[in-house]
């Protein structure tokens, strides 16, 4: 009797200790602020001014709640979620990828995709896919690591590919901005970029353009749907940004458009009006 009721005992002691820990992981969640997890220096995204359009989301989802914004700024890469999220000084990250493991995503609320950078009066002006060879034996940029980078590799574009790291410290170092100018200046022919990165930039500049890559067939895939993420065991919270996603899809578009960033369909393969 007496093994059973240490059995008991140690059972109830197992999930007072469980529900005591989800009380106070839900307790990391403000309640006076809208406190979100961003990096300080990636521009177009988001800016420790407040310039980028994930900074402008945050205003208008935070406004949405009767909430100021408070962020909790550290360099995106290695560390991230685990010195923002996880360590509860912040409740939200904007601008994440579907189906990433390190965080709970909540409903996406658009798509973008990779995409050609060109100068507009160059002869790669009117090249829509990789697979084009007018690419062959030019000098493309490209972020290591990134998709289009295994699409190049399968064309036959290896030996014509620059690449610049994936994860920097964007307070010193922009890998974009340099693969934009090299382009405007002729040292690259063109670069192949993330939408919601390049999309801005090249709209801030009439020499440039931006092409989405609509018509690659093979994977990996090259468009993504972007969710805000949230800790794993806050449902409520997921639900509650969930329902302002979609309560607000208009105006958060329109900040989007506004933007220069490329939307399109879930499924990459048309531009979104």
């Amino acid at each position: 009797m007496r093994r059973i009721g240490a059995g008991l005992l140690a059972v109830a002691l197992a999930v007072a200790s469980a529900a005591g820990a989800q009380a106070q992981l839900a307790e990391l969640r403000s309640t006076t602020a809208f406190r979100v997890c961003a990096d300080p220096a990636a521009v177009p995204l988001s800016a420790q001014d407040g310039s980028g359009f994930e900074n402008k989301l945050a205003e208008l989802m935070a406004a949405k709640l009767g909430l100021p914004v408070a962020y909790s700024w550290f360099p995106q890469g290695s560390g991230f979620i685990n010195r923002t999220l996880r360590a509860g000084t912040c409740d939200v990250v904007m601008g994440y990828a579907q189906g990433d493991e390190l965080v709970q995503n909540t409903n996406h609320y658009y798509t973008s995709i990779y995409g050609l950078v060109t100068r507009k009066d160059g002869d790669l002006a009117g090249v829509d896919r990789l697979t084009d060879p007018a690419l062959k034996g030019r000098e493309l940029g490209v972020v290591a690591g990134t998709p289009p980078a295994s699409h190049m590799a399968r064309a036959g574009l290896a030996k014509d590919m620059r690449g610049w790291d994936l994860f920097v410290d964007r307070r010193v170092e922009n890998p974009v901005g340099d693969m934009l100018a090299a382009v405007k200046a002729g040292t690259l022919d063109a670069a192949v970029l993330w939408g919601p990165l390049a999309g801005p930039l090249v709209k801030a500049d009439p020499e440039l353009q931006f092409t989405p890559l609509l018509k690659e067939e093979a994977g990996p895939k090259l468009f993504y749907r972007i969710t805000m993420g949230v800790r794993p065991a806050e449902q409520d919270w997921k639900r509650e940004l969930n329902s302002l996603i979609r309560r607000n899809q208009a105006e958060i578009d329109a900040i989007l458009h506004d933007a220069g960033v490329p939307l399109v369909d879930d499924y990459g393969k048309a531009l979104k009006p």
